[in-house]
């Protein structure tokens, strides 16, 4: 009979995981590195879907949670080309399956829905070791250790769980993104908030990219992502702002001006966010006792599935060990068996073709792939 489950990483996936436990009446606890949940921004907007994550969320009882943080109007998505002329826009007509919220907020739902203490803060995992029969034992970097006999990684795409799955490590896949923030944009940056909508907006081209959203408060949060090697990163000091900036900008030279001011004009420094992904088919023998969960066991470029994707796995493993409580492997073997193809599908939705699937005219997406 389980006991308590050991959940590494308080990321979406891995408190979804717990509060499906709880629904069902059994104990977890998650070790999180970060040492609060203050500790750093959580992102910026994430549409939920509702054939995966929405669904993991009811499973968790919390859908009166969520549409209390859904921000109306934002599923909005317009495609321009880089002079600025609108090729594509998609409204928001109130009958979309893919509402806007908030990370942070979202996480912070499932945060209070766990009973007190279920969260250990500030314990970043230094390694994780079998003692065999199924029993694994977890060292954190202050020294302590917890031995369990059900251990879930979700951890990331760094995971330190992983290694007792799986040879698989992150590849880098010749694209960054470097963030950007402009803060009270109708006001401040009046036509770069036109240009981006109440919503999304996406300008693609071969190898570079620039993607915006709208956040709460008029924040405008981009996404410039670049086919780049990250030595070509490497020589750019990003803790000058403005060179880095100029530097970015420089590769969207001829750009429209209100979509450069996404680079050129952004409020805090800009960030930079190599992208890392798992094989699209990665998955691993059944090794008793731990199973991974999210990008631990997925890794792909972002398309707008992985946080759905990661509170599904944590649902539908929650579900799985609840329907099979004293047989831990057969619960594992089940999750696993449905996640690995749900994964590799999910990671072949994205990039400039997929904007088919957004409702983009092909022509469209013709003229801006150069085909």
């Amino acid at each position: 009979m389980v006991t308590d489950v050991t959940i590494i990483g308080a990321g979406l996936g891995g408190l979804t995981l717990a509060r499906v436990l709880h629904v069902h009446g059994i104990p977890a606890t998650v070790y999180e590195a970060e040492p609060s949940p203050a500790a750093r921004a959580q992102g910026g907007l994430l549409d939920i879907h509702e054939n995966n994550g929405q669904l993991a969320l009811a499973d968790a009882g919390l859908m009166d949670e969520f549409r209390g943080i859904v921000l109306e109007g934002h599923q909005v998505m317009r495609v321009l080309d880089p002079d600025g002329a609108v090729l594509h826009e998609m409204p928001d007509d109130g009958t979309g399956g893919r509402p806007e919220v908030q990370r942070g907020e979202l996480r912070e739902i499932l945060l209070d829905s766990l009973p007190a203490g279920t969260v250990r803060w500030g314990h970043k995992v230094s390694g994780v070791r079998s003692l065999g029969d199924g029993r694994h034992e977890v060292t954190f970097t202050d020294g302590g250790t917890v031995v369990t006999g059900l251990l879930v990684g979700a951890d990331g795409a760094w995971s330190r769980v992983r290694p007792l799955l799986s040879d698989a490590t992150p590849a880098y896949t010749g694209k960054s993104v470097v963030d950007t923030y402009l803060f009270d944009s109708d006001t401040r940056h009046p036509a770069t908030a036109k240009a981006v909508g109440g919503g999304s907006m996406i300008v693609p081209a071969p190898d570079r990219e620039i993607f915006a959203h709208r956040e709460r408060g008029g924040t405008l949060h981009a996404y410039v992502g670049l086919d780049r090697p990250l030595d070509w990163f490497d020589a750019i000091d990003f803790t000058d702002a403005a060179a880095t900036a100029a530097r970015i900008a420089k590769e969207f030279d001829g750009w429209a001006p209100e979509i450069l001011a996404l680079i050129t004009d952004c409020d805090i420094p800009p960030s930079l966010r190599p992208l890392y992904t798992l094989p699209p088919e990665h998955r691993w023998d059944r090794v008793p006792g731990v199973t991974l969960l999210g990008d631990a066991a997925h890794l792909a470029l972002p398309n707008g599935e992985g946080a759905n994707l990661a509170m599904v796995d944590g649902a539908e493993l929650g579900k799985a060990i609840a329907a099979h409580p004293d047989d831990i492997e057969t619960a594992f073997t089940a999750y696993e068996r449905e996640m690995f193809p749900r994964s590799a599908e999910a990671a072949a939705f994205g990039g400039l073709d997929g904007l088919a699937d957004l409702g983009v005219p092909e022509g469209s997406i013709d003229v801006l792939t150069g085909r």
